[in-house]
């Protein structure tokens, strides 16, 4: 059975370069196409083109941005997957790599999209819509700071509490979240998930660790310029000279 899908985008180029660059990827079906936010809701809204697995968004539209219309459908029980589509945006690319979502720059690229449609893919296949909807709303609803990081593997989404979090390590284009439960793997660079947790709550101790501040229990000197932080969960984690004032402030009090 064919995936059904929309394209939203003010531009015709753009809506005609990504359904021609589709042609090559069989199995999907579309459905209709809109210049609009506006459009798209009225198509929605129809019973006959109500029922789409992907929609590729616009999200810089002259009358109404894109993220009005994916912050209706991540208030949906299973909202049909979105692929986002902008210009160059370091913020707006950082937000979608930190709650999972996929997101394609323009001009379109053959092999990204090529990327984002087995993604999607997988994700329908493994029916993990209602997953996918809570990262959603996660990016679309959520408050300044994370209250949960999406992680997605190969055709899942999971669910971690930022509150269950212990201490996070960059490893390699990832970050393990270290919860008491494992160590999922987040693909996102540290430097841009610390910019949604909340500093009142984590520091970051060396390039590439980042602890719970309640987590820190002793420093202990390992070489010149070189410690460790022990933590209550029983891990010892490096500290860069650059941090250990800042960790030594954080044990006194």
């Amino acid at each position: 059975m064919a995936h059904r899908y929309a394209i939203v985008d003010d531009e015709e180029p753009g809506r005609v370069n990504l359904r021609l660059a589709m042609e090559a990827h069989p199995g999907w079906d579309l459905v209709f196409e809109a210049d609009s936010a506006a459009r798209a809701r009225e198509a929605l809204a129809n019973p006959d083109t109500a029922r789409i697995d992907l929609l590729f968004l616009d999200i810089q539209m002259p009358r109404e941005s894109g993220l009005l219309l994916a912050r209706e459908l991540g208030r949906m029980r299973e909202p049909p997957l979105v692929v986002f589509v902008t210009a160059h945006s370091a913020h707006a690319i950082e937000a979608f790599e930190v709650h999972a979502l996929d997101y394609l720059l323009k001009p379109l690229d053959d092999a990204r999209l090529a990327q984002a449609v087995e993604r999607a893919g997988l994700l329908l296949a493994g029916r993990q819509r209602g997953a996918y909807g809570q990262a959603l709303r996660a990016y679309a609803d959520g408050p300044a700071y994370l209250e949960q990081i999406s992680v997605r593997s190969v055709g899942r989404i999971d669910q971690v509490r930022v509150a269950d979090i212990l201490w996070l390590e960059a490893q390699g284009n990832y970050v393990a979240l270290h919860t008491a439960a494992g160590s999922p793997l987040h693909r996102v660079a540290l430097s841009r998930l610390e910019a949604h947790l909340n500093p009142g709550e984590f520091l970051r101790v060396h390039r590439g660790v980042i602890v719970r501040r309640g987590q820190g229990v002793g420093l202990s000197i390992v070489g010149d310029g070189s410690y460790l932080l022990r933590l209550r969960c029983g891990a010892e984690v490096p500290v860069s000279e650059r941090y250990v004032g800042a960790v030594r402030e954080l044990l006194r009090s």
